[in-house]
């Protein structure tokens, strides 16, 4: 199986949120995506993008994809955020998400991030092992904080 990862089109839009929509459901929260095709293209490849993705392709048919943005740390400074690391069921364990991992990776030495940060559901045994392969350190001490659309609306 020849698999080929290359930053992501315009045309792969469809394609990247049906597997988001796909990684909705196995995380048990099907109702929680509200991204539109239309909201990812503006966002993604509008004068100033907001984020960054790279797709995998097998058999030229879209299999897997990593969503990330550039933020940064008081702390550390410039940092890479990886929102999404996706790869469809059928086609986990062939090294796709190692090479997706690889190439934000690559990017964020690229640009000399000073950190590479992402979050992993507590019960995502496959992801976690996953990371740990990768030496990653996964922080239990961090608490994950957000506010919704609603709740922005009401507060300010």
């Amino acid at each position: 199986m020849n698999i080929n990862i290359r930053k992501a089109t315009l045309e792969d839009i469809p394609f990247m949120l049906s597997l988001i929509k796909e990684l909705a459901i196995y995380e048990r929260a099907p109702l929680e995506v509200t991204t539109t095709i239309e909201s990812m293209l503006k966002d993604g490849f509008a004068f100033h993008p907001v984020y960054h993705a790279h797709v995998a392709e097998a058999d030229e048919k879209i299999v897997g994809i990593a969503v990330y943005y550039v933020g940064y740390s008081t702390w550390k400074g410039k940092m890479v955020y990886l929102d999404d690391l996706i790869v469809t069921e059928p086609m986990r364990r062939y090294g796709i998400g190692k090479k997706l991992f690889d190439a934000v990776g690559k990017f964020s030495k690229e640009i000399g991030a000073n950190q590479l940060r992402w979050h992993v559901l507590d019960w995502n045994t496959p992801a976690i092992e996953f990371y740990k392969k990768l030496d990653a350190s996964l922080d239990p001490t961090w608490i994950t904080c957000k506010l919704t659309r609603d709740q922005l609306e009401k507060m300010f």
